[in-house]
């Protein structure tokens, strides 16, 4: 074969192959969402029009911008704002609809037993969603997204170390935070006092000392970081990256979000190797009880079953981070805005923490957490009105049928729990009213699906880390409510947003005053 001959074969392969692509390209991006929007709809699922490569991304993104201009009333439907464009396509398609995430197709679902279904997955047909590109620098491999036996051998760990009976033990270092912060607030009695800062600084105090054995000041450098990771993630969730442009040229986020992943990388590193010598020189006898001592532990089993990888321990630790530090600082933060409003409640609840603890530190002699009844039902309906994860989602792994819908393989299912949260079929016409002693029996009598109520998830995926916040957060709400009565700053902007978790744009002000 001439040279000649040889060019217009390679230049000929290359031209199939590049058609091949565009081919593929164009049957990914356009003819086939147009088939699936077909299919869909002959199911009676409509949903907003799907625009090449945007999908409905641009049109949610546009919405979302403009509820975030101004702040809201100070109302708890907070729907509206935090989602906007769930709230006005769940009232123009109904209670199930197709959205698109760019290209990717996405079923909202509602309706609280296709919820249970899809969370509860009995099949295993749905799974987690695989992370984009830069949300992966955060969550890694973690137990937020493993599947299948890494899941199952990373869950084991966790669910040991959260034990009730370990949690119990780590009572009295949540309690050093809890005074370390109050010492603190001495300073500003009769003041305002920006609770969400307060709270960043106690869950991470909390975090370091119970899973790390460290503190927050050892470790602020790390948290700082994986805070500045959080919020790359959280603002590039409703971005749309083209796929060949986004696989060649990285953003300007992208590149800071892997910088910040290698760096948080090696500050894991030195915090292993300073464990690993205290173990080596018998400072400490074995890696430590709490969870970062049980994750280098695996890490040197000779059980394969039980081995992990430093890769995994990192993983984890940011999980554990991301996951305890951010929904407990959500959900104490709201607690107490609340509170804050409903002095009634505040007044009920301080009531039960004297005739239980008296003025003595929280403890848990005598199953005393397990006995708060009205700080339990307080702390549900928190987190009810202000779920700290407001969306899950599944991909689904083959076609199957959710309720009578069939589904194809490789469409993703949306839960987003402020819509049955917030559903005044479900819990009543005082729906977006503060109400606790709506779980005055427990959260089984409280609505009339209990499907529709799931701040922690549901299922074999539900939170392992529940109980942990539910303790601390009982133990810090009692230790404020011992030494001080407070309200609501008139500086106080009520603008709820969604940063991954649900946060106060601009803080909660309080007024605190010592009793």
């Amino acid at each position: 074969m001439g040279m000649e001959a040889l060019i217009v074969l390679i230049l000929a392969s290359l031209s199939l192959y590049f058609l091949l692509r565009l081919i593929k390209f164009f049957y990914k991006v356009w003819w086939y969402p147009k088939v699936l929007q077909k299919l869909l709809s002959s199911q009676g699922i409509k949903g907003p029009s799907y625009q090449l490569l945007h999908g409905s991304t641009k049109e949610a993104l546009k919405m979302t911008r403009e509820s975030m201009k101004s702040p809201m009333k100070l109302t708890h439907n907070i729907l509206p704002r935090v989602q906007p464009h769930i709230h006005l396509w769940t009232k123009l398609y109904g209670r199930n609809f197709l959205s698109w995430h760019g290209y990717q197709a996405q079923l909202v679902v509602t309706e609280p037993d296709l919820i249970k279904e899809v969370l509860t997955n009995k099949t295993g047909v749905y799974q987690k969603v695989r992370p984009d590109d830069i949300a992966k620098n955060l969550f890694g491999d973690g137990l937020v997204m493993a599947q299948g036996t890494k899941w199952s051998k990373q869950r084991k760990l966790a669910t040991h170390a959260f034990h009730i009976e370990n949690l119990k033990g780590m009572v009295p270092t949540m309690i050093g935070s809890v005074e370390n912060m109050l010492q603190r607030w001495e300073y500003h009695e009769s003041k305002e006092i920006e609770v969400l800062k307060e709270f960043r600084i106690l869950t991470s105090d909390v975090i370091a000392k119970t899973a790390f054995g460290s503190n927050y000041l050892e470790g602020q450098k790390t948290f700082d970081m994986l805070t500045k990771l959080t919020s790359i993630v959280a603002g590039n969730t409703l971005k749309i990256g083209l796929p060949l442009i986004r696989k060649f040229l990285k953003s300007n986020d992208s590149r800071e979000a892997e910088k910040l992943k290698h760096d948080i990388r090696k500050s894991f590193e030195q915090i292993i190797i300073r464990r690993k010598e205290k173990f080596e020189t018998f400072e400490a006898d074995g890696y430590g009880s709490d969870y970062f001592g049980l994750l280098l532990t695996a890490n040197q089993s000779n059980d394969e079953n039980k081995r992990i990888s430093i890769d995994d321990v990192i993983d984890e630790c940011k999980t554990f981070y991301f996951a305890g530090h951010e929904t407990t600082m959500s959900l104490l933060t709201w607690t107490m805005f609340l509170l804050a409003i409903h002095t009634d409640w505040q007044e009920k609840a301080r009531k039960e923490v004297f005739d239980i603890f008296g003025e003595k530190h929280p403890h848990t002699e005598d199953n005393s957490f397990a006995k708060m009844k009205t700080m339990t039902m307080i702390i549900n309906e928190t987190l009810r009105l202000y779920p700290p994860a407001p969306l899950v989602r599944r991909t689904v792994t083959c076609q199957t049928r959710l309720g009578e819908i069939l589904l194809p393989q490789g469409i993703e299912v949306v839960v987003p729990n402020l819509v049955s949260h917030g559903d005044p079929q479900i819990w009543g016409e005082d729906v977006h009213f503060f109400k606790p002693d709506r779980f005055a029996e427990g959260v089984t009598k409280a609505a009339k699906n209990t499907s529709a109520y799931m701040p922690f998830g549901m299922g074999p995926r539900i939170c392992v880390g529940s109980n942990f916040a539910s303790i601390e957060v009982k133990l810090t709400l009692s230790m404020i409510l011992q030494r001080y009565a407070f309200t609501l700053s008139p500086s106080y902007v009520h603008s709820p947003f969604l940063h991954i978790f649900v946060c106060p744009q601009h803080g909660v002000q309080l007024n605190f005053h010592a009793l």
